[in-house]
């Protein structure tokens, strides 16, 4: 992409970026798998709008299509009636490691002792670079440069023990985060990384078993749920059934805070807690924990619309809406010049003058990142009129970078790693500013098994990690 011509909006840019998706189905009965997996990744277009890719197995080969661009963009139906199999793997990438290429789309297919093998990951190996290493040094070749090739890799390594074998032995290697889906000629393999920082759920379409990132694929194809994948479990699906590994006896439950602040489709149930609700409830601490006298309580399109519900249900402040939203425009648009880049914001959104007019605004979005769409939301509400603009974020401080799967600033980047909440007031331009405590975060989800990285720079796992060499020497 060229930057000087060639933007991500504003409003996108000031988010963490979405991570990746995966959908995996292994069916007894007559079913078009890959067109079941399409409608899957549809659902799971949110994570990833960078390449989607399909690999079906029809129980001797496999098969796999990929390519840059949005799911509806890479198949057709034509397409889908080529990948015929009575299973399939599907993948929406948005890179976090390796670089926005068709070469490191996913799934990734290849061929090894034990016949072929596809792979999609969601998340983000912290130690991928040293097992990388060590694999280069014992004559492996990688073509891409993405973490999950290097899991593909030490499969592989290891597959004159089995496949099952093989994966237990090659996660044992890695660290960090990860949601995989595993396809060979007869097996459909999730997995679930120690800590359950990404999520991975199982689901059932009649006698057919799936594995995907959010239920709300499941509900999309028509399927049940029917639980979410453990920390530190395998799951293996053949024509037999479904069976269970766990695979390490230090799993512990911290799946990341932002899947249920932003990342995740508010009509998922994940970890048996419903996205919605939790973000409802946000917006109800939100006003325990700052009172606000205003007229009107509008959220940002779309993560910030259920914290401002609830912030309106619990005060008795009108929610109304402040925001239009462009549906039309895509993730990138043709900026000509700095100025109209300035303003790329009021393309994406702009505000509802005559809900907004006169009247002393709270303004409710899912966090700050770096605070440049914060600032350019506050001035276009005062510009449409607003009398006072009351800034709220539906989540503690951002202070610190990511390393499991979320493309995040650096940390220099990060406003409130910079400046304290008076001082990104002022930045922003808002008459008071105000955010979700980390308690308040954590009794609105409604657990406190989750990963605070983010903002308190305490991870599951360190980062980066010297691990792996000993037990990669054995494989």
């Amino acid at each position: 992409m060229n930057r000087e011509n060639n933007m991500e909006l504003l409003v996108e840019e000031d988010k963490f970026k979405e991570e990746c998706g995966v959908f995996g189905i292994y069916s007894k009965e007559e079913l078009s798998t890959a067109s079941i997996t399409y409608y899957g990744l549809y659902a799971l277009q949110h994570r990833g709008q960078e390449s989607a890719g399909i690999a079906v197995s029809n129980g001797k080969e496999l098969k796999c299509f990929k390519d840059m661009g949005l799911v509806a963009e890479v198949f057709n139906e034509g397409l889908l009636k080529e990948l015929t199999g009575h299973a399939a793997v599907g993948h929406v990438r948005y890179s976090t490691t390796g670089s926005s290429d068709v070469i490191n789309a996913q799934p990734i297919l290849g061929k090894y002792k034990l016949g072929s093998i596809a792979i999609a990951h969601n998340g983000n190996l912290v130690n991928a670079d040293i097992v990388r290493d060590l694999l280069e040094d014992g004559g492996c070749i990688f073509h891409t440069t993405n973490d999950s090739e290097v899991i593909l890799n030490l499969i592989a390594r290891g597959a004159k023990r089995g496949i099952e074998r093989a994966v237990v032995d090659a996660i044992q290697a890695v660290k960090g985060s990860y949601a995989i889906v595993i396809l060979t000629e007869d097996k459909l393999i999730g997995v679930r990384d120690p800590n359950g920082i990404r999520p991975l759920c199982i689901g059932k379409l009649n006698e057919s078993y799936i594995l995907c990132s959010e239920s709300c694929a499941l509900d999309a194809v028509g399927a049940e749920l029917v639980r979410d994948v453990r920390p530190g479990e395998i799951v293996i699906i053949d024509d037999s059934g479904m069976k269970s590994i766990d695979y390490t006896e230090r799993a512990k439950h911290e799946i990341c805070s932002f899947e249920y602040i932003y990342f995740a489709r508010p009509d998922s149930i994940m970890d048996e807690i419903n996205v919605y609700s939790a973000r409802i409830r946000a917006g109800e601490e939100l006003y325990r924990e700052n009172p606000i006298d205003a007229d009107v309580v509008i959220g940002v399109p779309d993560s910030g619309l259920a914290a401002a519900m609830g912030y309106a249900k619990i005060s008795g402040i009108p929610y109304d809406f402040g925001f239009i939203k462009n549906r039309y425009v895509g993730r990138t648009f043709i900026t000509p010049s700095q100025e109209l880049r300035e303003r790329a914001v009021s393309v994406k959104l702009n505000p509802l003058k005559v809900n907004v007019e006169g009247k002393r605004v709270i303004l409710i979005d899912d966090s700050i990142v770096r605070g440049t769409t914060s600032r350019r939301l506050v001035e276009s509400l005062r510009k449409a009129g607003a009398k006072e603009v009351h800034f709220i974020a539906a989540s503690p401080v951002v202070k610190y970078p990511c390393y499991f799967g979320i493309d995040t600033p650096y940390r220099r980047e990060l406003i409130g790693a910079q400046l304290d909440v008076d001082s990104i007031r002022e930045e922003i331009g808002a008459d008071s500013l105000h955010y979700l405590s980390i308690e308040g975060l954590v009794k609105s989800i409604g657990t406190k098994e989750l990963c605070l990285g983010c903002f308190n720079g305490y991870y599951p796992v360190a980062a980066p990690i010297e691990a792996g060499k000993d037990h990669l020497e054995n494989l």
